[in-house]
């Protein structure tokens, strides 16, 4: 299985920037780390290794960036103004140096977007920021509310990084053409951010999967078993 390390300045974090790429070639899918995490964190704790089968046979390739969380929402020492403004320059450098580049590789144009726990929701909050740029989301675990990171601060961009609140009043049709996958399970400290966002979305039409697995935890175990499973979801050329 390929394997190949980038680093590159960020003009929109102002920092230098580092992730993984696993395939030679395939569907690009943009794989998020969980809270904090590293670049090479999903490959650490094996959901590269569950995708296996997919790497190899040149269906898809997976690029995993680092996060910006220590820099944002996890950032105490900063005013939440300046949190928000941080997750809004990563949110600028997913979608104008790492997605714009890779999803032309693609008939669509677009790219896979999926990630666990605190990986889920910035899969979430980048594919109904940005539906014209992402053909299927998968949130494993996720949980789709900053509020509680905010300090109980009011911004406009607080307010459209947060998918409960302001995906009710979006029209974009591309959302429509999007294949959403909410996995969860029964055990999850996340079911019930998943169930809010699954009735957000069924109130406005959006065809989706609320995938509720039984006697899982909000861990490794049950997203390995997930992620292969909905990549199997992926039309390929």
């Amino acid at each position: 299985m390929k394997e190949e390390y980038f680093k590159w300045f960020s003009n929109h974090l102002q920092r230098e920037v580092q992730m993984l790429v696993f395939g030679h070639a395939g569907y690009p899918v943009i794989l998020f780390p969980t809270s904090k995490g590293s670049f090479h964190e999903n490959k650490d704790m094996g959901l590269i290794g569950s995708a296996h089968w997919y790497l190899q046979q040149g269906l898809i390739q997976i690029f995993c960036p680092e996060s910006n969380d220590a820099q944002s929402f996890y950032n105490k020492s900063l005013h939440p103004h300046q949190r928000i403004e941080n997750h809004v320059a990563y949110d600028k450098m997913i979608c104008h140096e790492l997605v714009e580049r890779v999803r032309l590789n693609t008939g669509t144009a677009k790219v896979v977007v999926a990630g666990c726990s605190f990986g889920g929701y910035h899969a979430a909050n980048f594919a109904f920021r940005h539906p014209g740029y992402v053909s299927h989301m998968f949130s494993m675990s996720g949980a789709f509310d900053i509020r509680s990171f905010m300090d109980g601060y009011i911004h406009d961009d607080i307010y459209y990084n947060s998918p409960l609140e302001y995906l009710p009043g979006l029209q974009d049709r591309e959302l429509w053409n999007m294949d959403i996958v909410l996995g969860t399970s029964n055990w999850d400290i996340c079911l019930d951010s998943n169930l809010k966002l699954h009735d957000c979305l069924t109130k406005k039409e959006l065809a989706h999967w609320l995938d509720v697995r039984h006697n899982q935890r909000h861990d490794w175990p049950v997203w390995r078993e997930m992620f292969p499973h909905y990549l199997s979801r992926i039309k390929f050329n």
